[in-house]
């Protein structure tokens, strides 16, 4: 059954069409929420929160063709959501030894990455790791924020340019 037939049926209320749509997508839905929450549950139960409102609104849904950009914008405002709402604490999860020294230098880079990363604007921030961590095209950041195409590009180039700054410029090589 193709995409639009199963758009139609869940617009009249077959949950089964839309866990069908959901599923044909789903490595694609956890890695957008993954990147947002930062760890397997706080991405679940986005995905969560995601598919209750796809079910509550799906009869709202005008243009079928945009059903997956629809339901990825959702997806990254419940991460939005779910970040505002949660208190500021820091969890650290707990390495196994054999684990450690295998990933000590891949943790670094990601510790690094994440400082530098955070020193840039919210805005900047989301379509780097839009573009670069989920490898999403340009056309598709622009109708999942909401912004032109001219923007989602000016916002990676310019936060490009205060990254590669923020790391030391062109010759920027970790110690």
């Amino acid at each position: 059954m193709d995409t639009k037939q199963l758009i139609k049926r869940a617009k009249k209320g077959n949950k089964e069409a839309l866990v069908k749509l959901i599923m044909a997508q789903e490595k694609e839905y956890y890695k957008l929420a993954y990147v947002y929450m930062k760890n397997k549950d706080d991405a679940l139960d986005a995905l969560e929160d995601m598919i209750l409102v796809l079910y509550e609104n799906i009869g709202k849904l005008r243009n079928e063709d945009k059903f997956y950009s629809w339901s990825k914008t959702i997806l990254v405002n419940r991460c939005k959501k779910m970040l505002k709402d949660r208190s500021k604490v820091v969890l650290i999860d707990g390495l196994s030894s054999e684990s450690y020294e295998g990933n000590l230098y891949r943790k670094e880079d990601q510790i690094l990455l994440d400082k530098h990363m955070s020193k840039l604007s919210e805005k900047h921030q989301e379509v780097l790791k839009l573009r670069y961590f989920l490898d999403l095209e340009y056309n598709t950041i622009s109708e999942m924020l909401k912004v032109p195409l001219g923007t989602v590009k000016s916002r990676i180039s310019i936060g490009l340019n205060k990254l590669k700054e923020s790391l030391g410029g062109e010759g920027y090589e970790r110690s």
